[in-house]
């Protein structure tokens, strides 16, 4: 969760601010942050994204850091502040003023939520839509419409990779070998026969606990799609029930806290978890890792040091991340977006600021030269 948006003083903000905008309002969110450090509800003309739990925070980070550059003084329609609400928190959210009342959502949790969310394409009544863009650590979905007139562009802006996670040592250790490769991890997320126990793939004598992230995860979808699972079997849990779904990236769930589980993680979360967070570089996020660590797949090491190992990013399971825009044109987003969003050449702030990138890499990512493009 985030450190700065859970204070009680800022929730109580914004609630204020939604209800003096929306007046029927009953549910806000602590968040976005605003350059004060303070709860704010965004303006109509404000930029606001949704969606995946992976690049929340570095989204964050990024939309302090853009609205640095606009002075409060020049803050307008012409030049709006970048906003970004968490996946998890509140249950409803009130994206911008003139979003409330019937517009107030369900927070969009996960890449395919924030899809959705955008795509829903829900309007202010005076021309201007409620969300933006969405954040999206997969690639583009099946559902998505074509880039041109009404579609959308998933719009890179950085590197990560996904491999799976098991417990550490430090809490009583793991019945599953420390490298797997591709087709062991199908066998195992289908449920193959003859695959339901460690010992078949060099660990311990123990039934295998495969578990996912909640089902609009990014990182579940990515990780299933590059080991060519479509369907995961039945011994597959995403922890549905009365303990709640597992999130993504978060090692904290009880589920997780058994020597069989296993479970897809962001290599570039962990890195920022892990080694970052409470460090004094970043302002929001808390270390999640809980009991797991992460493992290799294919032979290859999913870190170097206290970074994503160049060669695991590119390896198929590297993957890039997104930011889901709206598009005038096969070649084109909204025009307005592209000060944000656009690649290097065309001055985005995301692919050609320096504080970006250091924001990108402070949150365990890996910068990358298809940053701007679609």
């Amino acid at each position: 969760m985030r450190k700065l948006s859970r204070m009680l003083a800022g929730a109580a903000a914004v609630a204020a601010a939604a209800a003096l905008v929306a007046g029927s309002v009953t549910a806000a969110s602590a968040d976005p942050i605003g350059k004060n450090g303070k709860a704010v509800l965004p303006a109509a003309y404000d930029v606001v994204g949704v969606g995946s739990n992976t690049t929340q925070f570095v989204l964050d980070q990024i939309s302090l850091d853009y609205n640095k550059t606009v002075p409060a003084s020049k803050h307008s329609a012409a030049r709006p502040y970048l906003y970004s609400f968490d996946a998890v928190g509140s249950a409803k959210i009130v994206t911008k003023a003139g979003c409330g009342g019937t517009k107030t959502i369900v927070r969009p949790n996960g890449s395919g939520a924030g899809l959705k969310a955008l795509t829903a394409n829900t309007a202010d009544g005076k021309g201007r839509f409620c969300i933006d863009f969405g954040r999206s650590s997969s690639g583009r979905s099946p559902s998505a419409p074509t880039a041109g007139p009404n579609g959308v562009a998933y719009v890179a802006f950085a590197r990560d990779a996904v491999t799976y996670a098991t417990r550490t040592a430090k809490f009583g250790g793991t019945y599953a070998p420390a490298n797997l490769t591709t087709a062991d991890l199908t066998k195992i997320y289908t449920c193959a026969a003859g695959a339901r126990n460690w010992s078949a793939f060099g660990g311990k004598n123990a039934t295998i606990l495969p578990f996912l992230p909640q089902s609009s995860s990014g990182t579940r979808s990515f990780f299933l799609k590059t080991i060519g699972v479509a369907n995961p079997g039945s011994c597959v849990s995403d922890g549905t029930g009365p303990t709640g779904s597992i999130e993504e990236n978060e090692g904290t769930n009880k589920l997780l806290n058994n020597a069989a589980a296993i479970v897809p993680f962001s290599v570039g979360a962990y890195v920022e978890q892990a080694f970052h967070s409470g460090k004094g570089l970043n302002k929001f996020g808390t270390n999640q890792v809980g009991v797991l660590g992460l493992n290799k797949i294919n032979g290859i090491v999913p870190l170097s040091g206290k970074v994503i190992n160049h060669a695991f990013a590119l390896s198929p399971f590297g993957r890039t991340l997104y930011n889901i825009v709206r598009t005038v044109s096969k070649t084109k987003i909204v025009p307005g977006l592209v000060k944000i969003f656009g690649s290097k050449a065309q001055k985005g702030f995301l692919c050609s600021s320096p504080v970006a990138a250091k924001d990108i890499t402070n949150y365990g990512f890996l910068t990358w030269p298809t940053c701007g493009s679609f």
